[in-house]
């Protein structure tokens, strides 16, 4: 993989079949930090911005990317599924090199449990910042889960934005991809870091997640007044912190 004045335009992954995936690479010190996401963002967000500049000044090893249909990657959102953006994920590690640390935002944080899962030999440690495990099941009330079903998609009012759209496909791909049922095989350690403020995801997710996971080493970090994005500058610091302290311990 080659790299990149993350100032200029993006490289992009090239795959039979599938859309082609913009992605921005910083070479430097591994384990590389590879940052996922949330739902309809991409990896020109504020904490994907701060954790490159921070790679940056330490010279570490930095990979981000857009999924499909997100970003600067082509496709269509409304075709995008859990199961795509996994493997969009997926797709992006296998390119790579190296042991690798995924950091990812809410919906982001299923997927780095996933491609931790399908991928145990190449992935050291996981942070999850607000991560959304099976939001498709307790994100969404009975109506609006017979709403996607009967009529194929559904628009939500957002804060951060345009109306949220969810479809069919992805509600039954993620459907499928449940985690929170079962221990999460994966070993190696885990950092969650929550707002107790948090509107969108309630906090008992990251600690059924720290049940679920097989590792020993799992921390979970409230804010008391962080919110879901956890994008405030103490906020950052406070990812920036737990970043650092887990790379010099791998």
């Amino acid at each position: 993989m080659g790299d990149l004045n993350p100032a200029e335009a993006p490289q992009f992954l090239d795959r039979d079949g599938a859309p082609r995936l913009a992605f921005r690479f910083r070479p430097g010190r591994g384990p590389a930090i590879l940052f996922l996401p949330g739902y309809a963002s991409d990896m020109a967000g504020s904490k994907a911005e701060a954790i490159d500049a921070w790679a940056t000044e330490t010279g570490r090893a930095m990979l981000r990317f857009d999924y499909g249909g997100c970003g600067e990657s082509e496709g269509r959102f409304d075709q995008g599924t859990l199961a795509s953006w996994r493997d969009d994920a997926l797709a992006m590690v296998d390119a790579s090199e190296g042991d690798l640390v995924l950091v990812g935002s809410s919906m982001g944080g299923w997927l780095t449990l996933l491609v931790a899962i399908a991928r145990p030999d190449r992935v050291r440690a996981l942070v999850g910042i607000a991560p959304a495990p099976d939001f498709s099941d307790w994100g969404y009330d009975q109506d609006e889960k017979m709403r996607i079903l009967q009529e194929g998609r559904i628009e939500q009012p957002s804060a951060y934005g345009p109306p949220m759209v969810t479809t069919r496909a992805f509600w039954q791909s993620a459907e499928s991809q449940r985690l929170l049922h079962a221990p999460i095989a994966f070993e190696g350690p885990v950092r969650l870091l929550h707002g107790e403020a948090d509107a969108e995801v309630p906090t008992w997710v990251s600690q059924r997640v720290a049940a679920l996971v097989r590792s020993a080493d799992v921390q979970t970090i409230l804010v008391k007044d962080g919110d879901h994005r956890l994008s405030r500058p103490q906020d950052i610091a406070l990812l920036l912190r737990t970043l650092d302290t887990l790379l010099e311990s791998l």
